[in-house]
This record gives structure tokens, sequence and C-alpha cells, in this order.
């Protein structure tokens, strides 16, 4: 099942500002807020996937890529699926707090501030960072699209505290700042009467604990330096400096918090025949005089392999053969590419005194003069004909 557009899910036209974003995004999670409605599987899937198209288009990189390629430029996005229904809500409302503000749902639901937290929610450690890494792809592979697995050195959840950064579970303590919610209230005297704030606890950073002995392998942090294994799938038709985003799969984040973005920047590997212009690829094929004449017929290579082609007898040096289909493919769509074969008649340099003589005897032969073909098409109109 395809998805849906992410403009359409927020309800905002394609040059929609980051204000009227943000205001689309906090009608749309308010209105299917998994609070306002208890036990509805499709609301929840609805919140999920406004909380992805809201992530993707108010990141400047990846709404470029969104609006360049589709989903397709930004494929993972999302923390853990949102639109697939399988996200961890915990990380929706901890990445979009900021967006919900503090006493927004408490004031619908009761919940008295929840920081933009569903029941209180507390925060998780500190988010990872992004990693960019670069992958360099074959025409071949950029026409079919590949999996690929490569290896990531990166931050990683520390194996001996589960990434909690805690000698062990009696060195976790409720924060005595807070209690335990991550935050804090205070009340000021105003001429307008008692104002209340809320405030993230500067004591345990809004986690509602504190650690009193750190773990010995990560120091604390909860995370250490490693190495892990990447499953990429590139779609078909991606081309040079496109990014590729995976969400979730960039550093590991500190106690236990969210990990960043993996970044797949696209590289292309010149081929040694052919040469890309969009989705077309072009090959200039050189053939002898006599062959020009003639006609003959010659094999190119392709994309896809070998193929053959038949050059007419006479045929002048610029003239482009088209091979239909044999491009690359769009990558939000099905449109493909064709392959412009461009004709080079090549001219002797080295000749015998006999082959002088015999050039020079056909030479004034009428068929050898020049006769261009009548046309009230311009050269220049028929240059654009051919490439277009």
């Amino acid at each position: 099942m395809s998805k849906r557009d992410y403009y359409e899910i927020l309800g905002v036209s394609k040059g929609a500002s980051q204000d009227e974003l943000k205001k689309a995004y906090r009608k749309v999670a308010m209105q299917f807020h998994p609070d306002r409605n208890p036990g509805d599987k499709a609301a929840e899937d609805k919140f999920k996937e406004a909380a992805e198209a809201y992530e993707v288009l108010s990141d400047a990189d990846k709404r470029a890529q969104y609006d360049r390629f589709g989903h397709a430029g930004v494929q993972g996005n999302g923390r853990g699926g949102y639109g697939g229904g399988q996200g961890n809500m915990e990380d929706i409302f901890s990445q979009f707090g900021d967006i919900f503000g503090d006493d927004i749902f408490g004031s619908f639901f009761g919940g008295g501030g929840g920081g933009g937290r569903r029941g209180g929610q507390r925060m998780r450690g500190v988010r990872g960072s992004n990693l960019r890494i670069k992958i360099k792809l074959t025409y071949e592979e950029i026409a079919k699209g590949v999996t690929k697995q490569v290896k990531v050195k990166k931050h990683v959840p520390c194996s001996t505290c589960q990434g909690s950064g805690a000698k062990d579970k009696g060195s976790v303590q409720t924060c005595g700042t807070c209690g335990g919610s991550g935050q804090v209230r205070r009340v000021s005297n105003t001429f307008l009467g008692q104002m209340q704030t809320v405030t993230t606890c500067p004591q345990c950073n809004g986690e509602g604990t504190t650690i009193t002995a750190k773990c010995g392998s990560c120091k604390g942090e909860g995370r250490v330096y490693g190495e892990e294994t990447v499953t990429l799938d590139i779609p078909a038709g991606v081309g040079e400096g496109m990014q590729l985003s995976l969400g979730g799969r960039g550093n590991a984040g500190e106690r236990g918090g969210p990990p960043g973005d993996l970044i797949v920047l696209i590289e292309e590997e010149q081929h040694k025949d052919l040469h890309r212009d969009g989705l077309n690829v072009a090959y200039e094929l050189h053939i002898t005089f006599p062959d020009a004449c003639f006609g003959t017929s010659v094999e190119v290579p392709t994309i896809d392999g070998k193929a053959r082609i038949k050059i007419p007898a006479g045929t002048q040096s610029g003239k482009i053969f088209r091979l239909k289909g044999k491009g690359f493919p769009g990558v939000n769509s099905y449109e493909k590419g064709d392959q412009l074969i461009y004709v080079n008649v090549w001219t002797p340099q080295n000749l015998s005194a006999e082959e002088k003589a015999q050039l020079e005897k056909m030479n004034s032969s009428p068929n050898f003069k020049p006769q261009p073909e009548k046309s009230d098409k311009s050269f220049f109109d028929k240059v654009r004909e051919m490439f277009s």
C-alpha cells in the first residue's frame, strides 16, 4: 500500500512555511491524539502518520529530497516507521514535545501539564546525532536498484548497562528535585495574580532519575563507540548527489535517548563507455568511412549488456540513433529514459600514396560532394529534436 502525500496528510500546500507546517501539525495531532481517541487504532495510525510527515517536512534537507524524489528520497524516515503504525509513541512525544507545548494536552485531558508527553512521560536521555556516509554505485546498480550491506562506525548502545549508563539497577534513583516527574513547577506572584510555570528539571535534565554509580564500560553515557552492519535498500534510478535518510540508524543516544538518522549520499561510478544525461544514456559510436558508405551492423554497450543496431548505408557523422527504454528509470515514477547513440565517422590520419590516389579519384565524383538535406528547420532546431 503506497504512502499518502505528506503535504496532504498535514493539509498544507507545497509552499507552506515552517510556521504553517507547525500549526497544521498541531491541529492534526490534537485531532487524532491517543488520549482523545482511546482504543481507536485508526486515529493512532493517523497520529503517527502526521508525526512522520512533519518530521520530514520540518527538516529543510529532507523536505528538498522529498519534493524532488517523493517517498523514495526519504526512504526509512520516521522514528520506527510512524506511518506504518509500528512506531513508539514515547519517541513521538519526546521528539515533538516542543510542538505540543507544556499544557496543550494537559488542559484538554486533565493531565495538569504533561510537557507534551503522554501522562507526564519523562524524557529519555539525549538524542543521538545524525551520521552521513557516501556510497558509490555502478550504472547497472542504479538502473535496477540494489541492496547493500555496509559497516558503519558509530556510537552504539552499551551492552554492559543496556544503554542506561548506570553500574547496576540500584545505582538509578528517583530525582530528589522533581520527584521523578522530570519537571519542576514554580509559582510567582504578579500584578495579575499567581502564575505557574513548568520547566525541565535542572538536576536530572528531565529524565526523572539520577545515577549514583556510573557504568564502567561507557562512563555513564549509555553508549560506546563501535560498528554496526546496516542494510541499505537503494531504489532504482537514484542519481549523483541524491540523499537517502534512514531513520534511527545514526549514532545511539545518550542514556537511552533515541538514535539519530543515517544520511546516505549517492555517488555514481563512471562507466567506461556510457555517459549519463538525466534519465538518458549517451554513447559515442565510431565507424569507418566504408561502413558509413555501405552500411553495417554493430554491437553497442548498454546498461543491460550488449545490443546490436543497424547502420544504414549513407549514414552521416553526427547522426543519432535512439534505443527506446534503454536508459535509467525515474525514482518516483514509471518514466524511463533512452539510450542515444551518437555516430562519429572516423577520418583516417595516416594514408599510403596508393590510398591517397584512390581517394582523390573518388573525390572528383559528384557522389562525393556534400549534398545537405533540404528542410524548413534550422540546424539548431534539428539538434534540439535529437536530444529532446
